[in-house]
């Protein structure tokens, strides 16, 4: 196992809750099990603990498509062909993951991804066929880092949609689970050192408590940090700062994917266009024309994620452009292959027959979160966590493209049945003391705040000083920045989405900062201009962040 370097964070009383509350005002709910969330991790955590007997609440920010779930267009990665083997795919992810995945986490997730292939069909997700494109050879797909053919997809490019939509039917015909969405999931409620339950917001956004025997966290992504960024609306890392707050670890949060190929319209939201798009023949080239990974790595466009976003930046930058372009018009029949991207490009009057894509790196994948061990536990008792908000292991200081759905997959379910077999009977819970909280307010709250303004200038700070390339300077400076933005916020009463929103971002900006400031080198998605070399064994360490509460 990896050693851990831990910090413990000052954190004041003030700071517990995003907003006062006192739980015997409070309408209140109590289940077997709670998940928040309701993504692939979060659906297959509920339809997990509803198949070991269990009664299940599940709470969703939005509705069934507020996810990156829905938004994964690549596929979910596993080894069913025969040219492929186990010990391949584990090799792959160890060597993307640079020296920071750990191995049994790695070879469980793997060998367990044939079984969650199988489970996705049982549930009716169509994977495509070798018919479907017309191939006469295998469907499977191959991406950046990956050895073989061994990546599975639906519709050729909306195959998160297609999980995401068969969970979400999936979910509503269980009768031993019921889906609240519109739940604004606030904090965790801890009791005796036990994670008992959520407050949050309903529907009409009146305060409620919600008591469970197991939490379970999958919350997904915090991409919203970053100005550029492929992740949806409600990416706005509530859990990573929820369970932070209630005192779980979070673990190596210096490590944020940047998705090579997002295409870059000015005044367009950034929109993935899929590594399978390179895995099928498109090749990256400048505005000139020239090859971009044309002798940078040995896998040329299919290397990794970050070898490949940091070697666009580079060309961007020396010849002065803003994007760089994906050529596909050589791929085969690329609209049957590709049906939704081209579409979405067509919307802009681009046709990837015949026009390259413009395209630029963009946030993607929050690496780390709360620490889990292998059964999805976290060190707070009665805490699980699963999918994106998760660092389980498996990537390391990168992510093996289409390795996430396979861990939200097999974790989620892991989750889910240890949830279950884990969770306190709900009825025990009312034992526990009221709980309350009133922050103590040392002065007036000022001048009205333009909150859209601040969370702007938030985004950009991250994009620039704590993205593809980062230094030590431009960090502490960050970090300064970021804990006045905290201080500000703290004198503000109010449960606007908006600030809660904010509040929440800027602890998981400076938990990021702080983790990327201490560690000294460049490894994976992570890069220091001031150390730009990757070091040796002592490198080898995974950053652990914890709560301190002082009065």
């Amino acid at each position: 196992m990896i050693q851990s370097r831990v910090r413990n964070l000052g954190f004041s009383e003030d700071e517990r809750f995003l907003f006062p509350f006192h739980s015997r005002q409070l309408p209140t709910y109590a289940w077997p099990i709670v998940v928040v969330g309701a993504g692939a991790a979060g659906a297959a955590a509920a339809l997990a603990a509803s198949e070991s007997g269990r009664e299940v609440l599940v709470l969703r920010k939005g509705g069934g498509e507020d996810s990156n779930t829905f938004q994964a267009q690549g596929g979910i990665a596993a080894v069913l062909s025969a040219e492929d083997h186990f010990d391949l795919h584990i090799q792959d992810t160890l060597e993307v993951g640079c020296g920071l995945s750990e191995p049994d986490v790695v070879s469980y997730i793997v060998r367990e991804g044939p079984e969650g292939i199988r489970w996705l069909r049982e549930l009716g997700v169509p994977f495509d066929q070798p018919e479907d494109h017309g191939d006469k050879g295998s469907s499977l797909s191959r991406e950046g880092g990956h050895s073989r053919s061994r990546v599975f997809s639906s519709g050729g490019d909306s195959t998160g949609q297609a999980i995401q939509l068969r969970m979400n039917a999936a979910l509503q015909g269980d009768p031993r689970i019921t889906v609240m969405n519109h739940f604004r999931a606030v904090d965790l409620l801890v009791s005796e050192g036990r994670c008992i339950g959520v407050l949050g917001l309903d529907a009409n956004e009146n305060p409620v408590q919600v008591l469970g025997g197991a939490v379970i966290l999958a919350t997904g992504a915090s991409g919203q940090i970053y100005r550029e960024t492929t992740n949806p609306d409600v990416a706005t890392a509530d859990g990573l700062a929820m369970a932070f707050r209630a005192g779980a670890s979070v673990r190596d949060m210096e490590f944020f994917q940047f998705h090579p190929t997002t295409l870059y319209i000015a005044g367009a939201a950034r929109v993935l266009i899929s590594e399978a798009v390179r895995g099928a023949g498109a090749v990256l080239r400048d505005r000139r024309g020239d090859r971009v990974m044309e002798g940078v790595h040995p896998l040329g466009d299919l290397a990794p994620r970050d070898v490949v976003s940091r070697a666009i930046l580079d060309r961007m930058v020396s010849i002065g452009d803003t994007n760089v372009f994906l050529d596909a018009t050589g791929i085969p029949d690329v609209k049957k292959h590709f049906p939704q991207i081209a579409r979405m490009c067509a919307s802009f009057g681009i046709d990837i027959t015949q026009d390259p894509i413009p395209v630029r790196p963009g946030a993607h994948y929050m690496v780390g979160g709360v620490q889990t061990d292998l059964k999805a536990r976290s060190d707070l008792p009665g805490l699980f966590a699963c999918g994106e908000v998760a660092s389980s292991g498996l990537h390391g200081a990168n992510r093996l493209a289409s390795n996430s759905l396979l861990e939200a997959i097999v974790l989620g379910r892991v989750a889910g049945c240890e949830a279950a077999e884990e969770a306190i009977e709900p009825s025990s819970l009312k034992c526990n003391p009221h709980m309350h909280f009133a922050p103590r307010r040392t002065s007036e709250p000022g001048a009205p705040l333009n909150l859209g303004d601040m969370l702007y200038s938030m985004k950009s700070l991250m994009w620039r000083e704590a993205g593809l390339l980062r230094e030590g300077d431009q960090l502490r400076d960050s970090l300064e920045k970021l804990r006045f933005w905290e201080k500000v916020l703290l004198r503000r009463e109010g449960r606007s989405h908006g600030l809660l929103d904010l509040r929440n971002m800027l602890l998981a900006s400076r938990l990021l900062c702080l983790s990327a400031l201490s560690r000294e080198e460049s490894r994976g998605t992570h890069f220091r201009k001031d150390f730009p070399e990757m070091a040796g064994e002592e490198g080898r360490f995974h950053t652990v962040l914890r709560r301190e509460l002082h009065s």
